[in-house]
């Protein structure tokens, strides 16, 4: 991971470091020059360490998780501070108020910053929600009126080790106390191994429904993540795809199953990863063809998605399914105001989407592989399903 990012953590880091030095401490004494740069140049340092890693997703998470939250709270205020003293800079020669506004501007963006990162990491990342959602459909049949589905995604268990299980333990309370019908999971139980879901395994099994708990594999589930080699990637797929039947869950990958409610009947489907396919960390490996081969057009679907890009792309025009959930985008873990950057991204990025009589729902998810919520809290979501009619 750092390995794809490293020439921008360095140049943020150099050229804030730079901007500063030559605006304010060039006139100091070397020594205290040289402190200036040490935080800086002991996390370049340090990530060109982590760089030989040869993991996307390391097993050990806890040297690079460390490694961002020094980073983010050393490097990225001073590059705010720097950039505020950039602009009045540049803005000096007709805005008279002087230089203060400038420093003042980026000594609160960089105290702001250092404090909403601290509160991500210790504090946002332990909250979730409990979002209710109630859908009506023409079609529903009405034995399903009032039907009720816990829908939660992302767990990404491989982050939530030491205390962070405590989330994953409160989350599961939750999911059991709303007494759903039925429990989806759309995808990315792990990190990037299989391994990674051993110590949870007890806690997974645990969450029940009166027609069960069905899930679909999302794109950190397949072994795309880590450096292994061809033969234990194959093995790491056939360990990840028998976990879902140790946990008591029903695996939909590419197919379907029949929910029936004396005699009605909805049905339940799941797609594999439906990425872009542009990479192989976005593996395409949905059919829609064969997850509803068999189904009519007069039954209501209820279809499980990891990427709600597939909703546009495959399943609208494809398929004449009612209901799509999905997962993936974690709203980025950021919201401001409402707003995420994940939207610039996703035209569906998360909550509730519908065209005509046809709806989405993306959500937020619960955990992430980096340890960071801020305004993007994890989500677990009630969704009850009504009959217009």
């Amino acid at each position: 991971m750092i390995a794809r990012a490293f020439i921008y953590l360095v140049v943020v880091a150099v050229l804030a470091d730079a901007y500063l030095h030559v605006r304010f401490l060039r006139r100091l004494r070397w020594w205290w020059q040289l402190l200036w740069w040490l935080p800086s140049l002991l996390l370049i340092g340090w990530a060109c360490w982590l760089r030989r890693e040869p993991d996307f997703v390391p097993s050990d998470m806890t040297p690079l998780q460390t490694f961002l939250l020094s980073y983010m709270v050393t490097v990225i205020p001073k590059a705010l501070f720097a950039l505020c003293d950039a602009v009045e800079l540049a803005l000096g020669h007709w805005w008279k108020r002087g230089r203060m506004a400038g420093l003042t501007a980026g000594a609160i963006a960089a105290v702001a910053t250092v404090v909403a990162i601290c509160y991500s990491y210790f504090v946002g990342f332990y909250r979730f929600e409990v979002t209710r959602v109630e859908l009506a459909f023409n079609d529903l049949p009405k034995n399903f009126d009032g039907y009720r589905i816990v829908l939660w995604s992302d767990a990404h268990v491989g982050t939530l080790t030491g205390e962070r299980q405590s989330l994953l333990a409160r989350a599961i309370d939750s999911i059991n106390a709303q007494k759903a019908d039925m429990v989806v999971f759309t995808g990315d139980l792990q990190n990037a191994r299989p391994q990674e879901i051993e110590p949870h395994k007890e806690l997974l099994s645990s969450i029940k429904a009166r027609d069960g708990v069905f899930s679909v594999m999302g794109n950190h589930d397949y072994p795309v993540y880590s450096g292994a080699d061809e033969f234990q990637k194959y093995a790491d797929l056939g360990t990840r795809c028998s976990i879902d039947e140790e946990l008591g869950w029903t695996q939909l990958n590419n197919g379907h199953r029949t929910i029936r409610r004396g005699d009605e009947h909805i049905i339940i489907a799941g797609m594999e990863n439906d990425g872009e396919g542009k990479s192989d960390r976005d593996p395409q490996l949905g059919d829609i063809q064969i997850a509803l081969w068999g189904v009519s057009r007069d039954e209501f679907v209820i279809m499980l998605e990891h990427d709600p890009r597939s909703w546009r792309r495959n399943i609208l025009p494809h398929s004449h399914t009612q209901l799509t959930l999905s997962g993936h985008t974690h709203a980025m873990q950021l919201s401001l105001f409402g707003w995420s950057p994940v939207s610039l991204v996703y035209k569906e990025a998360w909550g509730l989407y519908r065209i005509g009589q046809r709806a989405l729902y993306v959500t937020k998810g619960l955990g992430g592989v980096i340890p960071f919520r801020l305004g993007a809290s994890g989500e677990i979501v009630v969704i009850t399903l009504k009959n217009k009619q």
